[in-house]
């Protein structure tokens, strides 16, 4: 850190670059607007230039601002991983533990298992990150990630689960009215459901299905939580997992000989934590967890 500088005055710019405005800074940080003021006006005195332009609109990050962007965002999630692991000391298994996933895992898979860890661990607390981005665990952005492609740093813990395989479903009643398509050449003559931004699985997908881009879907959205409410709404034809899908009698699935996307799925997390005590059993649970996930398709 600059010499006279203290941490609190860049939690306050990290703050003021989420919040754009000192006022949202300060609410967000639970402290008076004139202390933000002063935290920024310290820092731009300390690094000899603006960090900040003013505008209407609010605050607009300058060059500098969005270069030391990533350095306070590191300093933010190690403060966080430290304040976790300070609270986690004592007898038995207590403190928080943070676990990034999916949306689609998040919401549809981990619940159950996350519900028995909390009865057996009370004083156990869990930090859930529904999120389609893969978090830095090395920055301890997350303790626990459940990641749908293989780690790439050695310094990670990693527990190879299996695949789980994503098919094509749409509701009995979507498809008795418009019929089942035959072959995948038949499907842009359907309701399709899809991202609104092309993404690394849409990219894979089109090798399979070259028309599934975003002009061809009838409904985009970039969350997986919404594609899997508009199938099981009746609204089209959508990607699903197939071990979700099976829950639901009334989700049927679509062209199964011709099209099947494997995901390869993984429980990472960093490799500083194995001695943690929350952490092992956590990781544990979630292996068990996402195991019997696959195993149901």
């Amino acid at each position: 850190m600059t010499k006279g500088i203290e941490w609190e005055h860049y939690r306050t710019f990290l703050a003021v670059l989420t919040e754009g405005s000192l006022s949202g800074a300060a609410r967000r940080l639970g402290i008076a607007q004139p202390t933000v003021g002063r935290h920024v006006s310290a820092l731009e005195a300390a690094f000899g230039q603006a960090l900040f332009t003013r505008t209407q609109a609010g605050l607009v990050p300058t060059e500098t601002a969005e270069a030391l962007r990533g350095y306070a965002e590191s300093m933010h999630h190690m403060a966080a991983a430290l304040e976790r692991e300070a609270l986690s000391q004592g007898e038995g298994i207590r403190g928080s533990v943070r676990i990034s996933a999916s949306e689609v895992i998040a919401v549809e898979v981990l619940p159950a298992a996350l519900a028995r860890l909390r009865r057996e661990h009370p004083l156990l607390a869990i930090e859930l990150v529904p999120t389609n981005r893969v978090q830095d665990l090395l920055q301890r952005e997350a303790d626990i990630a459940i990641r749908m492609t293989p780690p790439q740093q050695d310094a990670l813990v990693a527990r190879r689960i299996g695949t789980i395989e994503v098919g094509l479903f749409a509701r009995d009643d979507y498809l008795a009215a418009c019929g089942a398509p035959a072959t995948l050449d038949e499907l842009p003559n359907y309701t399709l459901i899809g991202f609104d931004t092309e993404t690394p699985f849409v990219r894979s997908a089109q090798v399979r299905l070259p028309f599934w881009h975003r002009d061809a879907f009838a409904l985009r959205c970039d969350s997986d939580v919404a594609h899997l409410a508009m199938i099981r709404a009746g609204f089209g034809i959508g990607a699903c997992q197939s071990a979700i899908a099976a829950r639901d009698a009334r989700l049927q699935r679509v062209l199964p000989d011709a099209f099947s996307f494997p995901l390869e799925t993984w429980v990472t997390m960093h490799g500083d934590l194995r001695g943690s005590r929350r952490c092992m059993v956590v990781f544990d649970a979630l292996v068990a967890c996402m195991q019997a996930h696959i195993d149901s398709e």
